[in-house]
């Protein structure tokens, strides 16, 4: 067993991508999809390791994507993790070969790392929940009854889960009439961000009819991603009653290339806040299952070199946890498979400058921010928003989640 305090890879160490961290990604090399770990500024190449005969059992990095990973389930994950400890530690012996380790500047730029099984958003911030309430009615409680019993949330589109650094199309559709007019049909005219965090479930998929209990989690949860609910807020203020999200969100969910494993979090982990009133008895969750994430939300405006911190916010006082919306969302009987995406739902904290959306931010558009020198209540074509957070790591380090970035392309 090799010391984990350091690694021989130049440069990781500080980078918030160092040995104790060691998050999951696909990137093109030698002209074929290939999972990798990030180290650094580099990335391991996990498939050339096993033709090496450096990662016993491991066919699945032989794949074009982490699904054979994914399923392969926690007792694959942890050797797995702990067997690239051993080769990237200060004292490997042996090293992986030298034409293992890449430099991620020399590579394309990382692909999806998982095939989307099915994607479920949800709506677990007390605060989000409370600003929205009370932009929509501000004349009545801004929580509706049903949102301290159960993890509000509504199923997404797989297919338009995207990686990083792709280009969301402003989409186009029908939007609340004024007065008696007709409908209008068109662009979106209140494009918006949702800052959250998802998680990716791994293991064997379930039998129809089958829940997964909170106590589960440990073992379903491979680890977790930055994530951007694109919203259309037009379109969806116009559809969303009685049923709910669809066209306003189901054009584009951005995620990030690299997938922090569970594990690298521990550090991270800190109880939730209470809930009251109690939760039932399917939902009780104990142990520590919040995250205490540093999120952050950064706008560049179109046709400008600037940007600038729109918000920032804490992950760790999210009221609905990982295993209860995992829990509820099973406990109908529905499957889970793997490569299934969780969103948290947006981030957003008690106090003005934490929203996770441009719609708190600008209370409904009625207060434009200001950024670099221009104002925005929405996104306009051109602008680009970055995602980004960190964390407490191990030994009073730093861990740096992978960024999500987008630009807005016009509508077609």
């Amino acid at each position: 067993m090799s010391s984990r305090d350091s690694s021989w890879v130049p440069g990781a160490e500080g980078s918030g991508f160092d040995i104790d961290h060691l998050p999951y990604g696909v990137v093109v090399i030698d002209g074929a999809p290939t999972p990798v770990v990030r180290i650094g500024a580099h990335v391991l190449d996990l498939r050339r390791c096993h033709d090496e005969g450096l990662l016993d059992g491991a066919g699945w990095a032989r794949a074009a994507d982490l699904g054979g990973l994914l399923a392969a389930g926690p007792s694959v994950w942890a050797a797995t993790r702990d067997r690239l400890g051993d080769l990237l530690a200060a004292d490997a012996t042996p090293r992986p070969p030298a034409d293992a380790l890449r430099p991620l500047a020399d590579l394309p730029a990382p692909l999806l790392p998982f095939t989307v099984g099915d994607y479920v958003d949800f709506y677990s911030s007390l605060h989000h929940a409370t600003n929205v309430g009370r932009i929509f009615r501000p004349d009545g409680e801004p929580l509706l009854p049903n949102w301290r019993h159960l993890p509000v949330g509504y199923h997404g589109r797989a297919g338009t889960v995207v990686v990083s650094g792709t280009p969301v199309t402003r989409p186009s559709g029908q939007r609340r009439p004024q007065d008696d007019g007709p409908v209008p049909v068109g662009p979106s005219t209140a494009l918006d961000i949702e800052l959250e965090v998802g998680f990716v479930v791994g293991g064997p998929p379930t039998a129809l009819g089958d829940p997964v209990p909170t106590s589960a989690a440990a073992e379903r949860i491979f680890g977790v991603v930055l994530l951007n609910d694109w919203s259309a807020r037009d379109i969806q203020a116009w559809e969303y009653v009685p049923l709910g999200p669809f066209l306003g969100k189901s054009f584009a969910t951005s995620i990030s290339p690299w997938v922090t494993p569970l594990a690298a979090l521990d550090a991270a982990r800190v109880p939730p806040p209470p809930q009251d009133p109690p939760v039932a008895a399917y939902l009780q969750a104990p142990g520590e299952w919040a995250l205490d994430l540093s999120l952050e939300v950064a706008l560049s405006p179109a046709d400008t070199d600037a940007e600038e911190v729109v918000s920032r916010v804490s992950f760790a006082d999210m009221y609905w946890t990982m295993p209860q919306q995992l829990a509820h969302a099973t406990s109908n009987g529905a499957t889970i498979r793997p490569g299934d995406l969780f969103g948290s739902g947006t981030v957003s904290g008690p106090e003005r400058g934490t929203e996770g959306s441009l719609l708190e931010l600008t209370v409904g558009g009625q207060e434009p921010l200001h950024v670099a020198g221009v104002q925005r209540t929405y996104l306009e074509d051109g602008d680009t928003v970055v995602l980004r957070g960190h964390c407490a790591g191990r030994g009073g380090g730093r861990l740096v989640l992978g960024e999500v970035s987008g630009q807005v392309l016009p509508a077609r």
